[in-house]
């Protein structure tokens, strides 16, 4: 397990026990709670930091499904990035291919792999994607 800064903190038991966003289970001490930030499968390295760290304000979204064309969308938009998550207030633009999607507010533990959804004002379903 390695922090933000690159200091080793610790072993991790292999990537797949781990998701983004968790503190439990670590198995390591630290003079803060530390959270997962990402999982580096390239490397093989488990980021951990802060829950200030967890936060961002953009991801990219792939294998995009538009159910309304994607020319009629609002210019903001409403995304939710998890199916507990609450709607969150976005901008969004096409970038090779992908859609970057900005937020208002940034937002907790955004996952690669994961499902966002995004909605017009009226909670209208505009299309979706996988989160990259």
């Amino acid at each position: 397990m390695i922090l933000t800064d690159g200091k080793i903190v610790g072993k991790h038991r292999g990537l797949i026990y781990y998701t983004i966003g968790q503190r439990k289970g670590l198995g390591i001490s630290y003079k803060e709670p530390l959270y997962i930030i990402k999982l580096d499968k390239k490397k093989n390295e488990l980021i951990v930091g802060t829950e200030k760290e967890l936060y961002q304000d953009k991801l990219y979204a792939s294998e995009l499904n538009y159910l309304i064309d994607f020319a009629k969308w609002p210019e903001e938009i409403y995304a939710k990035i998890r199916y507990r998550a609450k709607l969150a207030k976005a901008k969004v633009k096409v970038e090779n291919n992908n859609l970057e999607v900005i937020f208002t507010e940034p937002q907790r533990a955004i996952t690669s792999g994961q499902s966002v959804v995004f909605y017009d004002e009226a909670n209208i379903v505009l299309g979706g994607g996988k989160i990259v």
